[in-house]
């Protein structure tokens, strides 16, 4: 019950403030952002997949598994 109040006071306190001049639109939109952080992320992810094809073939027996079709 308090946490809603305080979060209505701290916007209408917020509100009341003048515009900060150093806070403008940042020079790099945010779809490039977020992009970058998705291909990022996928090159994380084949990174570490090629890592883990590379170590469950050393595993002895691996490719001897049943085939139970």
């Amino acid at each position: 019950m308090v946490r809603p109040l305080l979060l209505m006071l701290r916007t209408y306190v917020a509100a009341w403030r003048p515009p900060d001049p150093d806070r403008g639109d940042s020079p790099v939109p945010t779809a490039i952002i977020i992009a970058g952080l998705a291909v990022l992320a996928l090159g994380i992810l084949l990174v570490a997949n090629e890592a883990i094809d590379d170590w469950t073939t050393l595993i002895p027996g691996s490719g001897d598994a049943p085939d139970n079709t």
